[in-house]
């Protein structure tokens, strides 16, 4: 019966000496399983899609310059117009009197300064033939030369004061003749009618301290457009004048155009955080259409290698933004600040190594110190 107890304590240490795991296999079992990649290092050379807005190279409200009233309208939206073609023509009744007055003033001044010469020549005359006579003793008195003398300085007075009459007069009567030609208003380059707003008989004038004053038309330059593309500031790297952009727009579905870098603003908006860049669109046919939003497949480059990760490798904790790197099979949070996001992949800046393994699928339940059982898994390139 002893002997039969004994046999019975040996077979279960046995059993339990068999079932317990080693101490190795204990920590393998309580080892967290994730995927993990390895930190890459290459130069960011990528296109992204971009919106922007294609507006017209030049644009102009056209508003008279003097007060009269639309004697006649040459054009109407669509109307294609050249430089300096006349579009509209005014009537000002008062201008007419005010050319009357002034060249009246300046028949006035001429007539004043013939008279003015003549009396000159009349009285230098008379002072050259007593001056010649006075050469012989006691003919002329000299109080008599003195007073000729006198008289034909006054004189010579007398037409400059005339010649600056005729100056001024004809100064207000070109201000007049310039104020009539206000009266034809022009077109100021080549291009289309887009809007207009005032028809013949209506009274205008200039819009300068005029409340709810609405232009007569406007003209637009539809052979040249401005593409603007606020590029975030994060992309504005290596933009340089002459590269060229393809874009889209939605009355051309499936077709592509292309245009060159042709203005940069240099300066990031502050409540944007974007830069304005302008593409110059040539337009001779028109089949683009100002105001229409486009997209741009911006080109995104790198003079320099820098690391990335796939994006679900960063995560947050609403007070840091990481990932978490494996090493001797422990959890590591390394701080990270990002750049471009492309095609899954995200640029990282912080204290990594190219071939670093990092967690695949960064959460922050997994916490600095813990173990971790990693599975290599890979990710397509940034960019296809």
């Amino acid at each position: 019966m002893k002997l039969l107890s004994f046999l019975v304590l040996v077979s279960t240490l046995l059993l339990a000496s068999c079932t317990e795991p080693s101490p190795s296999q204990a920590g393998a079992q309580s080892a967290q399983a994730v995927n993990v990649v390895a930190v890459e290092s290459q130069k960011l050379d990528t296109v992204l899609s971009l919106p922007a807005q294609i507006i017209p190279y030049e644009t102009v409200d056209i508003y008279p310059k003097v007060t009269g009233f639309i004697e006649t309208i040459r054009v109407d939206r669509g109307s294609h117009v050249r430089a300096g073609e006349v579009m509209i023509r005014l009537s000002a009744p008062e201008l007419l009197a005010q050319r009357a007055q002034a060249e009246a003033s300046l028949q006035s001044a001429q007539s004043q300064l013939s008279a003015a010469q003549a009396k000159l020549a009349s009285d230098e005359g008379t002072y050259q033939h007593l001056s010649a006579a006075a050469k012989t003793p006691g003919v002329v008195a000299g109080n008599d030369l003195q007073v000729a003398e006198q008289g034909a300085a006054a004189d010579r007075a007398q037409v400059e004061a005339a010649t600056n009459n005729i100056r001024a007069a004809q100064d207000a009567l070109r201000s007049v003749q310039q104020l009539e030609s206000y009266l034809e208003i022009r077109a100021p380059f080549n291009g289309v009618v887009t809007l207009r707003n005032l028809h013949p008989g209506a009274l205008v004038g200039p819009a300068s301290g005029t409340p709810g004053a609405q232009p007569i038309v406007q003209v637009e330059d539809l052979d040249r457009l401005r593409l603007v593309v606020p590029v975030p500031e994060a992309y504005t790297a290596g933009i340089r004048e002459g590269q060229q952009a393809a874009f889209s727009v939605p009355a051309y579905p499936g077709r592509t155009f292309h245009a060159p870098i042709a203005r940069i603003a240099h300066d990031v908006t502050q409540n944007t955080r974007t830069m304005a860049v302008e593409l110059e669109v040539r337009n001779p046919d028109a089949q683009i259409t100002p105001g229409s939003f486009a997209t741009v497949e911006w080109p995104i480059q790198r003079s320099y290698p820098t690391m990335l990760v796939p994006s679900t490798a960063v995560t947050t904790d609403l007070q840091r933004t990481f990932v978490i790197r494996v090493r001797q099979g422990k959890a590591e949070w390394v701080d990270v600040k990002t750049g471009v996001t492309v095609s899954g992949k995200t640029e990282v800046f912080g204290e990594l190594q190219p071939g670093d393994i990092v967690v695949a699928n960064a959460t922050d339940a997994i916490r600095p110190g813990t173990s971790l059982s990693t599975r290599p898994v890979s990710s397509p390139a940034p960019g296809t």
